[in-house]
């Protein structure tokens, strides 16, 4: 994918990937930290330790449909906290 505002990748990055990927090319670096880190269920796949997120098995933000998805849960949360 190419750069864009739904797709970037920063292969200058010291820690690019920060994941193991089969794939690095479609490794989207645009949410380097994930929007979703305070919601309990965010849809990764966390894995909790005495009340602390770790995320750093979740492929979620990374992909390249990380951006859809991701605006998607947040205006999902914006309208059950209008209501």
């Amino acid at each position: 994918m190419n750069n864009s505002f739904r797709f970037f990748r920063n292969t200058a990055c010291k820690y690019f990937p920060c994941h193991d990927v089969k794939d690095s090319n479609d490794f989207n670096c645009l949410f380097c930290y994930c929007p979703l880190y305070l919601m309990e269920d965010c849809g990764g796949n966390p894995k909790w330790n005495k009340n602390v997120k770790d995320c750093s098995d979740c492929l979620l933000p990374h992909r390249p449909k990380g951006y859809d998805y991701i605006n998607s849960k947040i205006m999902e949360y914006n309208k059950k906290k209008q209501v």
